[in-house]
C-alpha cells in the first residue's frame, strides 16, 4: 500500500501536548527550525546545542507547556540513544582498527593495483562502498580524501573525476545503508524489517551510485577544474607500521555485519516461523547489535593483532575509537528529541490531515518530507530522524516491503541539495580546496543527483514489488 488512506490517517496516536490549530503548529515548525538553522549557520553552535534550542523554541509557539515539552524532547532523545548509540559505538571502534591497523590502505592498495585509466573512478565508487559500510560519512571523508588526492596525483587524474565517484560512493552508504545511524533510526521508527530494508537499498544503491558517481564525474570535471591541494596530503598512518592485514581478512570483516543481516533476511523469508529454532538463532546473530559486535571481536584479530598490535594497543584503539563519537551521539540523539517534540506536538497529524486529500503517494511525501527538513537543517542524519517520525503512521497498513522502501525514500530525501548549513559541504570544500561555487557545482549536484535518482527507483520498486 503506498498511498495515504483514511484508515492510516485513523491510526493509533498519543494526545497531542498542545491544541494548537494548524496554522499556529505551521509557525511553531517554521519557527523551530528556522532557530535551528541560525544557531548553527549564523552563530556557530553546536547543534546538539541548537537542536535542544529549537526543541524548546518548537513547543513554546506551538503553545505547549514547557514541561510536556522537556518530557517529549527527553524521551525522544532517550529513546534514539537506546536504538542507535551501542551501534554507533560499535562502528566507530570498528571504523578505528581499520583505519589504524592499515587495513583500509590495503582494501585501497589491492583494488587500485588492478585499476588503471578509465577504470579507476569505478574502482574509487568501489572502495568508497566498500570502507563506508562501517563508517560515518565524516569518518569516511576524513579516511579517504588523502587517498583520492594522491591517486589523482599520482596518476595525473582530473580531482573531480576521481573526487566525486569516492565521495558518492560514502554518501549513498550512509544515507542508505544500515548499520549507519540514519537509516537504523528510520527502521526503528517506522517499525520496518532491517534485512528487507538492507536488501532492497543495495538494490537501489547501485544503479544510484554509479549515475551520481562515474557518470556525474565526467561533468564535474568538466565544470570545475581544481588542482589536488598539495597542503591536504598528509602521509598515510599506515606507511608507519611493519605489516598490515591481508585484503581477503580485512575485506571479510568490514563485510561480516552486512552478511549477517542478510542472512537473517534470508532466513525470515525462507522460514517465517518465529518459534522455529533456526529462525531465532539468525534473530540473534542478524540482529544489528550482534552482526556489529562480532565484526569487532573478529577485527580485533583480523585487523589490530594481524597488523602486530599488542593486547594494549588494541585497547588504546578501541579507547581512540570511542572518543570522537561524543558529539555525534549528542547530534543524533538530539535529532530525536526534535523528532518526538514533532510528533507530540502534533505536528506529524497535522502534515497527515492537510495531505489526506492530496493525490501523492506516500513514498513521495515523505521523500519530500525528508527534502524540506535537510534543506532547512543541513544534517541528513536530522532530515531523516524527524521525517520518520513525522511519516511512521503512513507504515500502519504497509506490507514488509513498502515499508522497507518508506524508509528508503526518506533516506534518499535527506540527501537532497547539501549546502552551507552541512558539515559535509565545508568538509569537502576544504580538502579539496574549492571555493563556495564550485562545491556547489560538484558535491552539492552530486547529492541532489542521489536524492532524486535515489527516490525515482524506490518509486519504480513500489510499483513492481
Amino acid at each position: 500500500m503506498t498511498r495515504l488512506s483514511v484508515e492510516m490517517l485513523a491510526a493509533d496516536a498519543p494526545e497531542p501536548i498542545t491544541s494548537a490549530g494548524h496554522a499556529q503548529l505551521g509557525i511553531a515548525v517554521l519557527a523551530g527550525i528556522a532557530v535551528i538553522v541560525l544557531l548553527i549557520t549564523k552563530f556557530k553552535l553546536h547543534a546538539f546545542l541548537s537542536l535542544t534550542i529549537g526543541s524548546l523554541v518548537l513547543g513554546a509557539v506551538a503553545g505547549a507547556p514547557l514541561d510536556k515539552v522537556i518530557t517529549s524532547f527527553s524521551t525522544g532523545l532517550g529513546s534514539t540513544v537506546a536504538s542507535v548509540g551501542v551501534l554507533i559505538a560499535l562502528g566507530s571502534i570498528l571504523g578505528k582498527l581499520l583505519a589504524d591497523s592499515g587495513g583500509a590502505d590495503q582494501i585501497v592498495d589491492t583494488i587500485l593495483a588492478k585499476a588503471s585509466g578509465r577504470a579507476m573512478p569505478w574502482a574509487m565508487v568501489l572502495i568508497a562502498s566498500v570502507i563506508g559500510l562501517p563508517l560515518f560519512f565524516e569518518v569516511g571523508i576524513v579516511l579517504l580524501i588523502p587517498v583520492v588526492l594522491m591517486v589523482a596525483r599520482r596518476g595525473n587524474f582530473s580531482l573531480m573525476r576521481i573526487g566525486v565517484p569516492a565521495l558518492a560512493g560514502l554518501s549513498v552508504m550512509h544515507g542508505l545503508i544500515p548499520p549507519h545511524p540514519g537509516p537504523l533510526v528510520a527502521i526503528d521508527a517506522v517499525h520496518a524489517n532491517l534485512g528487507v530494508t538492507l536488501a532492497l537499498g543495495i538494490l537501489v544503491a547501485i544503479p544510484t551510485v554509479i549515475i551520481a558517481g562515474p557518470l556525474f564525474s565526467k561533468v564535474a570535471a568538466r565544470w570545475v577544474d581544481a588542482p589536488v591541494p598539495e597542503r591536504m596530503l598528509p602521509p598515510r598512518a599506515s606507511e608507519e607500521l611493519e605489516k598490515r592485514p591481508g585484503f581477503g581478512a580485512t575485506l571479510t570483516t568490514v563485510l561480516l555485519p552486512v552478511v549477517l543481516m542478510l542472512l537473517k533476511a534470508l532466513v525470515d523469508i525462507v522460514i517465517d516461523d518465529p518459534e522455529n529454532l533456526t529462525q531465532r538463532v539468525f534473530d540473534v546473530i542478524g540482529n544489528p547489535l550482534i552482526a556489529l559486535l562480532a565484526a569487532v571481536i573478529v577485527g580485533m584479530f583480523t585487523l589490530g593483532r594481524a597488523a602486530g598490535f599488542t593486547r594494549e594497543r588494541i585497547t588504546d584503539t578501541v579507547e581512540k575509537g570511542l572518543m570522537p563519537i561524543a558529539g555525534i551521539l549528542l547530534i543524533v540523539a538530539a535529532g530525536g528529541g526534535f523528532k518526538q517534540t514533532l510528533i507530540d506536538s502534533g505536528v506529524g497529524q497535522m502534515i497527515l490531515d492537510i495531505s489526506k486529500d492530496w493525490s501523492i503517494p506516500a513514498l513521495l511525501l515523505a521523500w519530500l518530507i525528508a527534502v524540506i527538513i535537510r534543506l532547512a537543517t543541513g544534517s541528513a542524519t536530522v532530515a531523516t530522524v524527524s521525517a520518520a517520525g513525522l511519516v511512521a503512521p503512513l507504515a500502519a497498513d504497509m506490507s514488509t516491503s513498502h515499508t522497507a522502501l518508506l524508509v528508503l525514500a526518506i533516506g534518499c530525501g535527506s540527501l537532497f541539495f547539501s549546502h552551507v548549513n552541512d558539515a559535509g559541504f565545508w568538509l569537502v570544500k576544504e580538502y579539496f580546496g574549492l571555493s563556495v561555487g564550485e562545491t556547489i557545482k560538484t558535491w552539492s549536484v552530486m547529492e541532489t543527483i542521489i536524492s532524486v535518482v535515489g527516490g525515482a527507483l524506490v518509486l519504480l520498486l513500489s510499483v513492481i514489488i
